[in-house]
C-alpha cells in the first residue's frame, strides 16, 4: 500500500503548535514570502502569539481543518505548510492554501509535491468533489505550480488588492474529483 502522506520531494507531517510558530517566525521576516502568502499588511508576530494563533485556529476549525506541515524527504525539514478546510462538509467542498517558507525550495517542485498530495488526501481521505484556491496575480510561480497539478482558474477580481501602490488582481483556481481522477 501507498503512503499517502509522502511524495517524490516531501511528506506530510502533524507538527506541534510549538514547532510550527518557530519555523512561521522565522519566515515572517522574509516580508517577499509574506507577500506571496498573504494579502494583509506584514507584521511581525512572537513565537508565542503565532502558537496560540494555531492553536485558536485548530480549536475554532475542528474536524473541519486538516493542517499539515511540509517536511522534505532527504533531510526531514520543515519548508512549509498546508492545509484543506472543509467549507459545506455535505456538499463536500474545501478551500485549499499551501505555502513554501524556506526560500532555497522555492521553484524546485517542493511545492508542486505537497499540493498533488494535498489534493489526493482531499479528493481520496475526505471524498471531496472540489477543492478551491487562491492566490494574487503577481505570484506567476504558485500559478505554474497549480496548472500542473490540475486546477483550472475559474475567476478574477480586478484591482482587488494593492502593493507599493499598484493594484493586483486576486486569481480563484478550482479542481473537481474528475479532472483529478482522470489525471491519475
Amino acid at each position: 500500500m501507498k503512503n499517502i502522506f509522502q511524495g517524490k520531494l516531501v511528506r506530510l507531517a502533524a507538527e506541534s503548535p510549538e514547532t510550527m510558530a518557530k519555523s512561521y517566525v522565522k519566515w515572517d521576516l522574509d516580508s517577499e514570502f509574506h507577500r506571496l502568502a498573504d494579502n494583509a499588511p506584514a507584521q511581525l508576530w512572537s513565537e508565542k502569539k503565532l502558537k496560540t494563533f494555531v492553536e485558536k485556529s485548530d480549536e475554532k476549525q475542528g474536524d473541519r481543518n486538516f493542517r499539515f506541515a511540509i517536511r522534505t524527504l532527504d533531510d526531514d525539514k520543515i519548508i512549509g505548510g498546508t492545509g484543506l478546510w472543509l467549507l459545506r462538509e455535505t456538499l463536500g467542498d474545501a478551500w485549499l492554501g499551501i505555502f513554501i517558507g524556506e526560500r532555497e525550495y522555492w521553484g524546485k517542485g517542493y511545492g508542486t509535491d505537497a499540493m498533488r498530495l494535498v489534493v489526493n488526501y482531499g479528493f481520496g481521505e475526505l471524498n471531496l468533489r472540489r477543492i478551491t484556491l487562491g492566490l494574487h496575480s503577481y505570484n506567476e510561480r504558485a500559478l505554474k505550480s497549480y496548472q500542473k497539478v490540475g486546477f483550472t482558474l475559474e475567476g478574477r477580481v480586478r484591482g482587488e488588492g494593492m502593493r507599493d501602490g499598484v493594484r493586483y488582481d486576486a486569481l480563484y483556481m478550482g479542481i473537481l474529483r474528475e479532472e483529478w481522477l482522470a489525471m491519475k
